[in-house]
């Protein structure tokens, strides 16, 4: 169902999908050039940026969203 939101009538494939499914068809977008091999895509485009803060932790400007996930994950892969 979401394949549906990246088709395009123009182009091969367009990279942006409906409304609310961002995250998930820029997922299929990159997963029509992996040709079969392991992928991941990690979006933390809307975590990464503070205007107001909500919480005492967070700080107006970049949240460094994931970082640590990233790290993490990285550094037991070797």
């Amino acid at each position: 169902e979401y394949s549906n939101m990246i088709k395009s009538e123009i182009a091969d494939i367009r990279n942006m999908g409906n409304k609310g499914c961002s995250t998930i068809t820029a997922g299929l977008f990159i997963k029509e050039f992996t040709e079969g091999l392991p992928w991941i895509h990690i979006d933390i485009a809307g975590t990464a940026w503070v205007d107001s803060p909500e919480f005492e932790y967070q700080s107006t400007g970049a949240t460094g969203a994931s970082v640590n996930t990233i790290y993490f994950m990285l550094n037991n892969i070797v």
